[in-house]
C-alpha cells in the first residue's frame, strides 16, 4: 500500500525563476492555498524538494 502526501502552495512563486514556477504547475498547484494529493514517489519527492520553500507538505496515513 503506497503512502500519500498532501502538498499545499503557501507562498507565491512570483519572483522566482521559471523552472520553479513550472515545477509548482507540474505538481498541480495554481493559486495560493491550492492543495493536491500525490503518491509518495521519489519523483514527487524530488519536485517537492526543489520548491520546498513555497510548499507545506503533510504525509497522509492510508
Amino acid at each position: 500500500m503506497a503512502k500519500s502526501i498532501r502538498v499545499k502552495l503557501v507562498k507565491s512563486p512570483i519572483g522566482y525563476n521559471r523552472r520553479q514556477l513550472k515545477t509548482v504547475k507540474a505538481l498541480g498547484l495554481g493559486k495560493l492555498d491550492s492543495e493536491m494529493v500525490h503518491q509518495d514517489t521519489p519523483q514527487i519527492r524530488g519536485m517537492i524538494n526543489a520548491v520546498r520553500h513555497l510548499l507545506a507538505v503533510e504525509e497522509l496515513a492510508d
